[in-house]
């Protein structure tokens, strides 16, 4: 068929609908590139309505973009130009949605709501060592309190050892249109939220396992699920903060991340700036049960405690009886496939959320923990043993203590401690500790 036949059947295509049609071959590409086409589309979405009559012909469009240049762009000039205003759209709709913010929490309100209009899914990027990608959407999806757990799994998973990375990507309608049900069909934007070396996998933090299969932590949130028998892939689970996590997903490209706006420091004179006013939000849940619920307020520190590039803010002290906090029922991280499910004791997921003195998320993560056992507890007032669960990434560290207590078949909480890098308190204050 002639090109000028086609680029008279392309001039009544939708957007979606040319994205698509250039997609079948090199020819119908660089015809669906047409500036011509896309200045029509782009002058018909984006140029100010100056009548009340419609206009239908595709010939009389080309009246209302007398004042666009065509001549001098190059091909598909003006096809990018409509997307990259589409998606500036897409980003100013969803600020707009997530603008009001919990003052309890420090996060949206309507991050759920975002979430929804937006259409975002996520999807993992497998890539072997010699190029060759697999891209797997999701299956399992639950929405907690302040993160968001996501689930992979399947039968079709390529083999472990060929494997080199794992990119996590935030995947929206290119063309959002809040009247209408975001398509999965239609073309697609990647936000890459991070990227995963699997080449030394069974190498990496093993934080438990059962009967079938064991599981390892990859920062930030990643949990991977590896068969006992075989090794191969089982599952895997991405546990995403509500903190940014729009944008994260989809604000970035498929190969380059979000960047976070820099953040300006307030000025304050109090001696101890950045030492005090923090409040506290910490979940530890799995499979939509929740084991803890906490919400901590006043907390500080004074300078004294600054040691090894650390500031140590005390949540519940392990001297005090009063403080101190039981995890409901029985503690383990669940898990599934479409074969198998089960669950991991002593596992679970946290979710911790620090506001400053002025009530804005400090330091927010999401991520696979699990409780490691010690010796017997030296504190007069328990009996039995006690574990610890920790966490650390280039922020600060989590330390918590429980002890088991066999009469009533429960953990309690009886030492919960952060430590915050100084680097960046003085980065996010402005001090100079």
């Amino acid at each position: 068929m002639p090109s000028e036949i086609l680029l008279k059947i392309f001039s009544y295509l939708d957007a979606v609908t040319l994205l698509c049609a250039g997609c079948v071959n090199r020819r119908f590409y660089h015809l669906a590139n047409d500036n011509f086409i896309w200045i029509r589309i782009y002058s018909t979405a984006f140029s100010p309505k100056r009548s009340n009559w419609k206009v239908n012909s595709a010939e009389t469009t080309a009246v209302s973009v007398n004042s666009l240049s065509v001549e001098d762009k190059e091909a598909g000039y003006w096809k990018k130009e409509y997307i990259s205003k589409q998606r500036a759209s897409v980003k100013a709709a969803l600020a707009q949605v997530l603008q009001p913010v919990n003052p309890y929490t420090g996060l949206p309100v309507k991050t759920k709501e975002a979430l929804r209009i937006s259409g975002l899914g996520w999807v993992i990027v497998l890539k072997e060592k010699n190029g060759k990608e697999y891209i797997m959407e999701h299956i399992d999806l639950s929405i907690n309190d302040s993160s968001v757990t996501i689930m992979w799994y399947g039968k079709n998973w390529p083999q472990l050892a060929t494997l080199s990375t794992l990119d996590l990507c935030g995947v929206t309608p290119v063309f959002m249109d809040r009247s209408k049900t975001p398509s999965k069909n239609g073309p697609r934007w990647h936000s890459l939220i991070a990227k995963y070396n699997l080449s030394n996998l069974t190498e990496s933090t093993m934080i438990g396992w059962d009967r079938l299969i064991r599981i390892f932590c990859l920062h930030p949130g990643l949990l991977v699920g590896l068969w006992k028998r075989e090794e191969e892939l089982a599952f895997v689970m991405a546990n995403l903060h509500f903190h940014h996590l729009v944008e994260k997903s989809t604000l970035g490209s498929a190969t380059v991340p979000y960047e976070l706006p820099p953040h300006t420091p307030l000025l304050d004179d109090n001696p101890e700036y950045g030492l005090h006013g923090y409040q506290l939000h910490v979940d530890m849940h799995s499979g939509g049960i929740f084991y803890m619920c906490g919400t901590f307020r006043s907390l500080f520190t004074k300078k004294g405690s600054i040691e090894n590039g650390y500031v140590k803010l005390v949540v519940i002290s392990f001297k005090n009886n009063t403080e101190h906090l039981p995890l409901i029922g029985k503690v383990g991280l669940s898990w599934r496939t479409d074969v198998f499910d089960g669950c991991i004791k002593s596992c679970s997921i946290m979710d911790v959320t620090l506001l400053d003195e002025y009530g804005k998320p400090f330091w927010c993560f999401s991520s696979p923990v699990c409780m490691r056992s010690s010796g017997p507890s030296d504190g007069p007032n328990f009996l039995g043993h006690t574990y610890y669960v920790d966490y650390v990434d280039s922020e600060g560290k989590v330390h918590m203590e429980l002890v088991w207590i066999k009469e009533t078949e429960e953990y309690f909480i009886v030492s919960l401690v952060l430590y915050l890098r100084i680097a960046k308190i003085n980065h996010w204050f402005g001090t100079t500790y």
